[in-house]
């Protein structure tokens, strides 16, 4: 008797099985996971209701690891700069390796290994007018300035060095511009 009910259940089973269609699954909880939509790459999207294809930051947030910068990118805002602007870093002969490092990778392909205004890219006339930093009254917050905004043809390096980069590289150009000026 125990052997006939589990023959019985066993055939039912067997049975049930055979009924089960492999080219059409059961009823599915969550059909996009078992059947992926396929998005294109930057295609236009109803994700967010405003329209807009990323969230805006909360108002009044500041993203990590930027600091707030107080001077206008204006000819007013340089020349405040110019005066107003102190450098946090100790002149040291370390800041000054590093400020040279990055004005070699950064500056000198215009402003030339010596601040004389012939780098590569004037030398060979892929930019003309370069200014030797002799000709400029410049100050370290100028420099920053400059860096952090750009100024005529030279563009924002903002984005390439952080502040501490920025007073370095200002550190080697004013003992550039002591080399130039005597």
């Amino acid at each position: 008797m125990k052997y006939i009910g589990f023959l019985l259940s066993m055939l039912l089973a067997l049975g049930i099985q055979g009924c089960f269609n492999p080219s059409q699954p059961n009823y599915q909880f969550f059909p996009n996971m078992y059947e992926p939509v396929g998005y294109e790459t930057y295609a236009d999207s109803n994700a967010f209701s405003n329209g807009v294809e990323a969230q805006v930051p909360v108002e009044g947030t500041i993203s990590r690891n930027w600091e707030p910068y107080d001077y206008p990118n204006t000819n007013e805002g340089y020349e405040e700069s110019k005066v107003a602007l102190l450098s946090p870093l100790e002149i040291t002969e370390e800041n000054k390796a590093v400020g040279k490092e990055l004005y070699t990778i950064y500056c000198a392909v215009c402003h030339g290994s010596k601040g004389d205004g012939q780098g590569i890219l004037m030398t060979r006339e892929k930019f003309l007018g370069v200014p030797s930093y002799a000709d400029r009254e410049i100050t370290p917050g100028s420099i920053y300035h400059v860096l952090m905004y750009g100024k005529n043809a030279m563009g924002s390096h903002a984005g390439q060095v952080n502040a501490t980069e920025r007073w370095q590289i200002a550190q080697h150009v004013m003992e550039l511009r002591s080399k130039l000026v005597k």
